[in-house]
Formats: structure tokens, sequence, C-alpha cells
């Protein structure tokens, strides 16, 4: 991998301002990707593979890489915002396409936030309070739901605390488990030991669709591309850091969680990392590590509803979606019935899933944007533009296709409904807008 240089012009000509540095950037990758994600789903990768949990984590490092090898790419080439949809626009020119990748991103956004709904309403919220867990998610839901109506100023700063406080938990995590270690506890010998009804390398590609839905959020930077300072350079190490950083961390939460406690009681848990802290005897405050872990899922959840609910509005806004999706509250100027959509069918995905089958839907929904970024790269790579930029051989884009179609392999049928289930009702508001479009263009033609 490289960077090169195709003229000396420098890529500034976005509308935004260049103020995000380095270091504020690679926070804000390790904020997304450190989420919600590996507190709630170590259990469900120890069903598929017991001890061995730093198998499947390795191999979805792997696809999260070569991937991100695409987006630095296409991110350095192209430092503006829009992220895949607007990649395979450029490279395509179908609409369809172009709204399908779109709405994609806007699907697994929902479906986040509906698995992190679930995950809040599960045993982190139960060592607190005692409420049953349907009404608290619908309550949860409802109320991330007002604050995106009164407008949510993400900045660095906000997002870089909450960042701090979910990292503080995973390293409690990391510490206890080291001090159950080093006094001679635990059972080491746990790491290498499969689950014992599941062939390994099945339970290895199986555990990893979930180990992947952990480094997700890396592909959220795409957005910020016309906000940073000398992004050919700064975009790639930001990037590829903050990955490894996550690795890192994972595989860490991954060996110590198994050496304390046994994958079977793992599996059982929707709060796995709470219990592991229990078991390993340190004066730790249940409710201390419950809140941040709250903390960590209900910062997440938001975040990835107002990320569905402003793809929402910019594909009405491009006509790809019903225009009534871009109204705006008049005062608020939030777009209002993207955020209500996006809220209600938030609700409506709790109903239908666990935790770990709508983190499987995410995965998959974001394997199809991915496939679309990989390709678009490849066709992308004949078309010269004025500055710097970051390129990958083009057999990283081949190796990410070939790995994103293994893992969508390893997606079960009720998985692939799901995201059919998304196409077919993104299909039908592509052509609702459609047909509006061209009536106001009728009208507009008669006059």
């Amino acid at each position: 991998m490289s960077t090169e240089t195709t003229a000396s012009s420098p890529a500034d000509s976005g509308k935004l301002k260049r103020v995000v540095t380095g270091p504020l950037l690679f926070a804000f990758i390790v904020g997304d990707t450190l989420g919600a994600g590996i507190y709630t789903l170590v259990g469900s990768m120890a069903t598929d593979v017991g001890g061995v949990i730093w198998l499947p984590l390795l191999i979805a490092l792997v696809v999260a890489l070569l991937t991100a090898g695409t987006y630095a790419e296409l991110i350095t080439k192209y430092p503006h915002a829009g992220g895949a949809a607007r990649y395979a626009e450029r490279a395509f020119g179908i609409p369809y396409l172009s709204f399908l990748v779109g709405f994609l991103m806007m699907a697994s956004g929902i479906t986040t936030a509906a698995s992190l709904a679930n995950a809040f309403a599960g045993d982190y919220l139960a060592a607190l309070v005692d409420i049953p867990p349907i009404p608290t998610a619908i309550a949860f839901i409802t109320i991330l739901t007002l604050i995106n109506l009164r407008g949510v100023r993400e900045s660095l700063g906000a997002n870089l605390v909450a960042s701090v406080i979910e990292v503080t938990g995973l390293v409690i995590v990391i510490v206890v488990a080291a001090m159950v270690f080093g006094s001679d506890g635990g059972e080491p010998a746990r790491i290498f030991e499969f689950a014992p009804d599941v062939p390994p390398l099945q339970g290895a590609f199986a555990a990893s669709v979930i180990a992947f839905f952990s480094f997700l959020g890396f592909e959220a930077a795409a957005n910020m591309a016309e906000e940073v300072k000398n992004p050919s350079r700064t975009y790639p190490r930001a990037l590829f850091g903050a990955i490894a950083t996550a690795a890192v961390v994972y595989l860490l939460i991954a060996l110590g969680a198994v050496i304390v406690l046994p994958p079977a009681e793992l599996a059982e848990s929707t709060g796995p990392l709470l219990d592991v802290v229990a078991a390993s005897g340190v004066a730790i405050p249940a409710w201390l590590f419950s809140t941040i872990a709250l903390v960590a899922i209900a910062n997440g959840a938001l975040l990835f509803m107002v990320m569905a609910s402003r793809v929402g509005f910019g594909l009405a806004e491009s006509g790809l979606l019903p225009h009534a999706f871009s109204r705006v509250l008049p005062r608020r100027r939030t777009p209002w019935v993207s955020i209500v959509v996006v809220g209600a069918a938030t609700i409506a995905l709790s109903f239908v899933g666990d935790v770990a089958t709508l983190a499987e839907t995410t995965v998959l929904l974001l394997l199809l944007v991915f496939l679309a970024a990989n390709v678009s790269v490849l066709v992308l790579k004949k078309d010269e533009v004025a500055h710097e930029h970051f390129r990958v051989p083009r057999v990283v884009p081949v190796l990410a296709i070939i790995a994103s179609i293994v893992l969508l392999t390893q997606q079960t049928g009720i998985v692939w409904l799901g995201a059919l289930g998304y196409i077919a009702v993104g299909s039908v508001l592509f052509l609702v807008a459609r047909a509006g479009r061209r009536r106001a263009e009728r009208r507009a033609a008669s006059r």
C-alpha cells in the first residue's frame, strides 16, 4: 500500500472547513469501532467456538483491514462526504444502485440500534433495576428518537468523552482478567478449547460474522472526509491505527473473558463482561460497570439512529426516497419524518429479533455495502484526480470481495430473509420517489 501523487494541487475543494487533525480523527474512529458490540456479543461467539473467541476476531480483523484499504483509497481520492453510495454513483452512474447502497447503510443503522436496544434491556440494566425488557426497549428507543428530534449536535469532543467511558469499561475487564491470571486463577487452557458440539472450522466462520460486527464503525469516517486536514496522509494512518488498536483491545478481552469464565457461562449471558468482572472477585461494584456498559450501548444506538435518519434525509434530497423524508422541523431543522420512521422501524425490529440475529443482519447489510465499495474502487482505478491520494494494490479489494462473499455464505436463512425484506421495502420507496419526481417534472413542464 502506498501514497502517490497524481498532481500537485491538494484536495481542498470541499465546502466544509478542514479542521480535524490526525489525533482527533484517530480518536473518532476508535470511539466508533470500540463500541457496544464487544459488550454484548462475546457470549454469542462463545456459543460457536467455545473458548477460542480470539480466532473469529482475527478472521474479522483481516476482512476489516482489507475493506479499510479500499475505503482509504476512495476517501482520500474523493475527499467528500457521502460514503459508499457516492462511490457507487461515481463508478456506475446507476441511480437505483446508488440508492440501494445508501438505503442498505440506512437499514444497517436501524438494525444496529434495534440490536443495541435489546442489549440495553438485558443483564446490564438488570444489575441496576428490575424492569421487563420489552417496555424497556420501547422506552429506550423512544427517548433516543426524542433526542434525535430535538437536534443532536455531534462534536468530536462529545464523542471523545463517550469513547473514554466505553474504553474505561473494556480496560477494567482486561485489568481484572490480568489480576486473575497473575494470581494463578482461572483456566488459561480454555482459550484453545472449541465448542464440543460444533465443528471447529464451521464454528469459527459462523462466529466471525458476529465478530465482524464489533469492528464496524470505521466506515462512518467517510462522512467526515471534507473536514480532515491533509486527508491523503491523515486518513490511512488514523484508519489503520484505530483498527489495530481495536483489535488489540478485543483480543485481550477475548482471552481474559475465557480465562475467567467458562465459555458455557459466557454463552448464556446478555451481559457477559459484567459476569467476567463479577467472577474475578475484584471489588468493582456491579452498578458501576453496568452503568459504563449502558452508556456505551446508548451512545452507540443514538449515533446509529442519527446516521440512519440523516441518510434517509439525504436520499430524499437526492430524489431517491419520497420527498416526505426531507421534511424538517421549522425551528430545530431536524429531519423529523426520517427520524420518526427510523424510530418506528427500530422499535418494530426490536420485537422480531434477538441481539445476535440483529447483529448478523447488520453485518450482512454492510457486507453488501462493502462489496459495492470494493467493486467501485476497482472500476475507479482508471479515474485520475489532481491531488495526492492513498492507493492499494488491486489484489486488496479482490481479496476483500472474496472474504466478504465467504462471510455472506455463513449467514442463516432468516438473516437473508430480513435483508431481502429491506431491499423490497427500499425498492418500493424508490419507485414511489421516482413516480413523484416524474409528476413534479410534468407539472413544471406544463406551466
